[in-house]
């Protein structure tokens, strides 16, 4: 009989970022195995991990979220002001590998860790942090204020919280998170965050 046809992995449920934002569609997994032929070697599943883990860069300049939901990935690297990239990719089988606009993320994950190195324009920075559980992990909002597109993000950790907002493609320092209403105030207009898992 004819195998079923592949289907490609849903994107993260709880982003549904704009066209024209840094994230856009989210990238699709890996390929599910196939069943072989008789006599072939069996081939191995592929291991699709769903965690978050975050925490502050290797010399504490910055902080890193990176949210896997069944293999797909999506990370935020952010100094609190002016330095932020949203990057899209995959977490399969120990191994990171996440892109965006001008930045990239490799690295590796087990037993409750990440660690890796990620590149945003000119900087570059090493990362080792562990998984976190809700409320800690990573929150996006994106909103149009006065007639420009905003988006920002927020890595929370236990109490910390850092976040940049980037509005018409200049970034600052993200207006403060409500954790208990998932809310900011940005020039006036609430922001509605969702967690990014």
């Amino acid at each position: 009989p004819d195998p079923a046809p592949d289907t490609a992995p849903a994107a993260l449920a709880d982003v549904a970022p704009s066209p024209q934002s840094p994230i856009g569609a989210a990238v699709a997994g890996a390929v599910e195995p196939s069943a072989g032929l008789s006599g072939a070697p069996a081939v191995q599943a592929v291991d699709k991990v769903t965690a978050t883990w975050a925490g502050d860069v290797d010399g504490g300049k910055a902080t890193i979220a990176i949210s896997a939901k069944d293999g797909v990935a999506i990370a935020y690297v952010c100094d609190g002001d002016r330095v932020e990239a949203w990057l899209q990719g995959t977490a399969v089988d120990g191994k990171l590998d996440l892109t965006g606009k001008n930045a990239k993320l490799t690295g590796t994950f087990a037993n409750g860790r990440a660690e890796g190195t990620v590149n945003v324009s000119r900087w570059t920075y090493t990362f080792d942090v562990a998984a976190v559980k809700k409320p800690s992990g990573l929150y996006r909002a994106t909103a149009n204020v006065r007639n420009a597109e905003v988006v920002s993000g927020w890595i929370v950790v236990g109490k910390d919280v850092t976040g940049s907002v980037n509005v018409a493609g200049e970034s600052r320092s993200a207006p403060e998170l409500d954790l208990a209403t998932g809310t900011a105030i940005l020039d006036g207009v609430t922001l509605n965050a969702v967690p990014v898992s």
